[in-house]
């Protein structure tokens, strides 16, 4: 895998946290902790994106969609 090294300053309860972490779920480092804490923040930005889409869907169009079809077509 092609990894860039960083630096990052942490306070000190984030880094027992991390550490913590890797130790209780049997990681190898914290970068792993941290690159899988940004796998999470992504799924939820991903979340949040797809429920803010289906709200925008137009309700007209479920009535438009099925206009001329009983229930029993379904």
């Amino acid at each position: 895998m092609l990894a860039e090294k960083l630096s990052i300053s942490l306070p000190p309860e984030a880094v027992a946290f991390i550490e913590a972490y890797r130790a209780e779920h049997a990681i190898r480092s914290r970068s792993q902790v941290v690159e899988y804490a940004i796998r999470l923040l992504r799924e939820q930005s991903l979340d949040n994106a797809y429920r803010e889409a289906s709200g925008e869907v137009d309700a007209a169009w479920n009535i438009t969609n099925s206009e001329g079809l009983a229930d029993e077509t379904w």
